[in-house]
């Protein structure tokens, strides 16, 4: 058993799902998995035997240690360090689109700004089986311990492109044959009267004020989601969710023909 007080290279995981589902799906990433030593739990134990497993160096710490490394976050006994092969630079979006083959579902998020709703919406993405996550470097949460922790493990997968000017990428996307879909409470379309099959960029505002203007006037089309209730609109990641497999729907319809 090796007892360490110090803090690897790489980005950090936090939390037992968060490092049980790097382990199994991208353990290739992986740099070092830290537990706490006593730890009771077969929850952390299952982390140990997967890095062993795995070939994935480990060490273990006292709670403090995992609690200073941790900053404060809810770390459950276990915290890892990781390479991510998964983020691009705008530079490199010609190369994800290559990538995505020819009709991808791509979802594009303009601004959103809590880690906890990016975090939601890579899951979703990577569940209804988006080809990448487009977002600005500024003016948006990133993609903190935090939001990776709300991603259960989609983070690490899905590809994840970080642009620097989001209109020039929308440009870029309606360049390659990319349709972009904006949702907005003021459109007066429903997002079942609405195509969201083929090449399709689905773009979500943030969560106050939604799209910025200049993306809503990049928008080939946009539609709203029909709201019954006394509410006036959904969580950005709710949203995010309803119109991702409504898109897969309408994809695996065409698939079934």
């Amino acid at each position: 058993m090796k007892v360490k007080n110090r803090k690897p290279a790489g980005e950090l995981l936090i939390g037992i799902h968060a490092v049980s589902s790097a382990l199994q799906q991208c353990p290739t990433q992986l740099i070092e998995v830290q537990t706490l030593g006593t730890s009771p739990s077969t929850r952390v134990q299952k982390i140990i035997d997967l890095a062993n497993a795995a070939g994935v160096s480990l060490s273990f710490l006292s709670k403090d240690q995992l609690d200073k490394l941790a900053a404060g976050n809810r770390h459950q006994d276990v915290i890892a360090w990781f390479n991510a092969t998964n983020i691009y630079s705008e530079k490199q979006l010609d190369q994800v689109l290559d990538d995505a083959g020819e009709t991808p579902l791509l979802l594009i998020l303009d601004g959103v700004q809590d880690p906890h709703n990016l975090g939601a919406c890579l899951r979703t993405a990577e569940a209804a089986g988006a080809a990448a996550v487009i977002y600005p470097k500024d003016k948006s949460a990133a993609v903190t311990p935090v939001a990776r922790r709300a991603a259960a493990g989609a983070a690490e997968v899905i590809p994840l492109v970080e642009v620097t000017n989001l209109a020039r990428v929308l440009r870029q996307l309606k360049q390659r044959g990319v349709w972009l879909a904006g949702t907005t409470d003021q459109a007066t379309t429903s997002i079942y009267n609405v195509d969201l099959k083929g090449a399709l960029g689905l773009i979500m505002g943030s969560e106050g004020t939604g799209m910025r203007r200049l993306t809503e006037e990049l928008c080939d089309f946009t539609f709203n989601i029909p709201m019954l209730g006394s509410v006036s609109s959904l969580n950005v990641s709710v949203a995010t969710g309803v119109c991702l497999f409504e898109a897969l729907r309408q994809r695996e319809l065409i698939n079934e023909l």
